[in-house]
């Protein structure tokens, strides 16, 4: 949304507001309430089908259906967490003793601690695409550096190299977590080689390469992220800390921070406790049986799950960097409160975001240069975006749903905005009016929204039972009262995006 028609979203009555509240929060326990009753009466069967195993807490089950929050979990325990421990004591006691040699050490702690997790093997496929893309970016040509990083993240998909590596490794996560670190530092690499060639460093190759060391091996963002610009990391590295009141700001933040993360992990696994959603999407019989607030809620708690899951994921590395005196990209905005695409794009993953826009999306032409280039840049930065995620026949379909929902959005924009429509709506509707409008455009983006998160966390046969069920099989009966919870989840996001706390 503008700044623009921020200034012009009008308050509303505190009664209406304070009924949207209502509303919303109430539709959230009640869908969540159902869902967890079908849990608990499906459980006997999911349990049948080795979905749910033993939980934390005596006397309930867990659904770890979910790869991704039980792969992180897994390598947490066994070596991740404690690493990162070991980085912020490592970060801590050379900026007290030795704050010169702070960044060098932090290089060197980030390499033996890849080392002892990925092994020499793994880290030495990371040297070679190092390597390569520093090599490539000498030239000063964007486009062979372009080439050349997508060739690298091509080689993920390769199957005798895959078939290779898996024989390094022996389990199948250890091979993932190469799969994911080389994915995660291969934006890295794209970031270096353009930054090098539109604006290089005033310095030797030997310490630009000293600083993509430092740059790629940085433990708190190694592994999963989030993403923040090799120009922003050297500028903020090269920052001095400020000095008066360090160390007292440090450890309150630290305190204050460390128990918000164990709040979110705490509400993750309690979700996972109480609610098998992740169990349930994978089973169409299931979803076809869902009773309408049940599947709701399924809804509600997939993206909301997403959304803790990565307040835990991003929070502890984000929080190592703030006190390594980096400023890294604010933490996930709550979904509920997400009301479009373009919202969703850019304050979920606000790094992945910054990444696009600097080194797709602008360079292409973006806005500046007329519709079809906005088209154009748009649909190459989810294309590529699909692409980094693996290019799964259900991401292209995600990827499609997101570039079609920016463009009608913007599209939208454009129109409202034209001399002759605004005049028409300036004459006819009030402030307040205006703004109820633009929640009620807003609850079928954010239905679209939500569909295609679906898909992407689900695959295509949540998105397409989802679609059947409310909008085909449901048009007069689901589809009006969902659109009516999501004008109230609308209202509350323009409310927050008007009065932010």
């Amino acid at each position: 949304m503008t700044s623009k028609l921020k200034s012009q979203l009008a308050p509303l009555p505190w009664t209406e507001i304070l009924v949207y509240w209502v509303l919303s929060f109430g539709s959230h326990l009640y869908s969540f309430y159902e869902l967890h009753r079908f849990s608990t009466e499906h459980e006997a069967g999911l349990e049948r089908g080795f979905l749910l195993e033993k939980g934390l807490l005596q006397g309930f089950k867990r659904d770890p259906s979910d790869f991704e929050w039980s792969f992180w979990s897994e390598w947490a325990k066994k070596s991740l967490l404690w690493t990162l421990i070991g980085h912020g004591a490592i970060s801590r006691l050379s900026s007290i003793f030795y704050p010169k040699f702070r960044v060098p050490a932090l290089t060197i702690y980030g390499v033996l601690a890849a080392s002892s997790v990925l092994g020499i093997k793994g880290v030495g496929v990371l040297l070679l695409h190092l390597g390569l893309s520093f090599s490539v970016a000498q030239l000063r040509k964007p486009a062979l550096s372009w080439a050349c990083n997508l060739l690298l993240l091509c080689t993920l998909h390769i199957q005798p190299l895959q078939e290779i590596q898996r024989g390094w490794y022996k389990t199948e996560e250890e091979y993932y977590l190469l799969l994911f670190s080389v994915a995660v530092c291969g934006l890295r690499f794209i970031s270096f080689s353009l930054e090098h060639c539109w604006c290089p460093l005033d310095c030797g190759g030997v310490v630009q390469l000293c600083w993509l060391f430092s740059y790629t091996f940085y433990h708190p963002f190694f592994y999963n992220g989030p993403i923040i610009t090799y120009k922003d990391y050297i500028e903020q590295m090269w920052r001095p800390a400020e000095e008066s009141d360090r160390d007292k700001s440090a450890f309150s933040y630290f305190l204050l921070r460390s128990g918000r993360i164990i709040l979110w992990w705490c509400i993750a696994e309690y979700m996972i406790h109480v609610m098998y959603m992740h169990s349930i999407q994978s089973n169409e019989t299931y979803l076809e049986i869902l009773p309408p607030w049940a599947l709701g809620g399924l809804a509600l708690a997939l993206v909301q799950f997403f959304y803790v899951k990565y307040l835990v994921l991003f929070g502890l590395p984000s929080m190592l960097a703030t006190l390594d005196n980096l400023v890294p990209p604010n933490l996930p905005r709550c979904v509920s409160i997400m009301y479009s695409f373009t919202g969703m794009w850019r304050h979920f993953d606000e790094g992945l975001y910054r990444w696009l826009i600097r080194y797709i999306y602008v360079p292409l032409g973006g806005s500046r240069h007329g519709l079809l280039y906005k088209m154009l840049s748009t649909g190459l930065a989810f294309g590529f975006v699909c692409l980094w995620h693996g290019g799964h026949d259900y991401l292209q379909y995600w990827a499609l749903m997101n570039w079609v929902g920016v463009l009608v959005e913007n599209g939208l924009k454009s129109f409202f905005a034209s001399s002759l429509i605004h005049s028409i709506v300036e004459q006819n509707f009030s402030v307040a009016m205006k703004r109820r409008c633009i929640a009620l455009l807003s609850a079928f983006s954010t239905a679209m929204l939500i569909l295609s998160n679906l898909v992407f966390l689900g695959g295509i046969h949540v998105g397409r039972i989802f679609w059947k069920r409310v909008f085909i099989q449901g048009w007069s009966t689901m589809a009006p009262p969902m659109l009516a919870f999501l004008y109230c989840f609308a209202q509350i996001g323009l409310e927050w995006t008007s009065h932010p706390p």
